[in-house]
C-alpha cells in the first residue's frame, strides 16, 4: 500500500471526510488531484492509512456509504416517478378508448330506435292509406280479378303477396268458397263464417268485408301479427 499523508486528519472530525478524499484516491493506486502547494506540503509524511484512528475510519466509511444509498434512493425515485407517469398516461389512453366506445355504442342504439320509430311511422301511414271497405260499391257478384283489385287497395303493399299466397291455397279467390266437412267459408276460409259478421252483415256476400275481416285476423293474433307472419305460420303448419 502507499503511504500517504494525512496530515489535517487529526483535526475535529467535521473536516475528516474531506480528508479522506485524499485518502481513498491514493489507496486505489493513483495520486490525488491537490495543488501545487499541497503536494509540497504532503512530501514526507509517511503516515499509513492503518496509523488513521479507528473511529475516524468509520466514519469516513459511513459516509461513503451514506452517499451511495442517497444516490440510490434518489435513482429508485425517479424511476418510480417514471412508472407512475407512464401507468397513469396509460390508465388515460384506456378511459378515452372505453369512453368513445361507450359513445360509439349509444349513438348506433340511438340511429337504431330512430330507424324503428321511422319504420313503423311510414307502416302506420301505409295501412291507413288502405282503402275501407265500405267505399267499393256493391255489386251482385265480383271476378277473381275484381276481388284481387280490391285486395290490393284493402291489405298494405309490403303485406299483400303474403295475403295473397293465403287466400290462394284456402280459397282460390273464390269469395263463396265453402268447406264441405268443416263449414268454413270465404276467401280466407273463417271458421265458422259467421265470424265475419264483426266486420259487415253482408260477409256472405261481399269480398270487401271478408278481406277487411281476414287481414283484421292475421294482424290481431298472437301467434301471427301480419299476414307475411301468418304465411310462414301456414308453411310450417298447413293452416293458420
Amino acid at each position: 500500500m502507499s503511504r500517504i499523508s494525512v496530515r489535517g486528519f487529526a483535526v475535529a472530525s467535521a473536516t475528516a471526510v474531506t480528508t479522506v478524499g485524499c485518502v481513498v484516491g491514493v489507496a486505489s493506486g493513483t495520486t490525488a488531484q491537490t495543488s501545487s502547494e499541497d503536494a509540497e506540503a504532503l512530501v514526507g509524511d509517511s503516515t499509513l492509512l492503518a496509523d488513521i484512528p479507528a473511529g475516524q475510519q468509520a466514519q469516513v466509511q459511513t459516509a461513503s456509504l451514506t452517499q451511495q444509498a442517497d444516490s440510490q434512493a434518489i435513482a429508485a425515485d425517479t424511476t418510480a416517478k417514471k412508472d407512475a407517469e407512464a401507468a397513469a398516461r396509460k390508465q388515460a389512453a384506456e378511459n378515452a378508448v372505453a369512453k368513445q366506445k361507450a359513445a360509439e355504442k349509444a349513438a348506433e342504439k340511438a340511429a337504431q330506435e330512430a330507424k324503428e320509430r321511422e319504420e313503423a311511422k311510414q307502416e302506420a301511414a301505409s295501412r291507413s292509406a288502405t282503402r275501407d271497405p265500405s267505399s267499393f260499391p256493391v255489386q251482385t257478384s265480383y271476378s277473381i280479378e275484381e276481388v284481387k283489385d280490391m285486395a290490393r287497395a284493402i291489405v298494405p303493399a309490403d303485406q299483400f303477396q303474403c295475403f295473397s299466397n293465403i287466400v290462394d291455397h284456402e280459397s282460390s279467390w273464390n269469395y263463396q268458397a265453402t268447406n264441405p266437412s268443416s263449414g268454413a267459408y270465404g276467401l280466407v276460409q273463417a271458421l265458422p263464417g259467421s265470424k265475419m259478421e264483426s266486420a259487415g252483415s253482408d260477409w256472405r256476400t261481399n269480398p270487401a268485408t271478408q278481406i277487411k275481416w281476414g287481414l283484421s285476423y292475421m294482424n290481431d293474433r298472437p301467434n301471427y301479427g301480419s299476414p307475411c307472419a301468418a304465411w310462414e305460420f301456414w308453411q310450417a303448419n298447413g293452416w293458420y
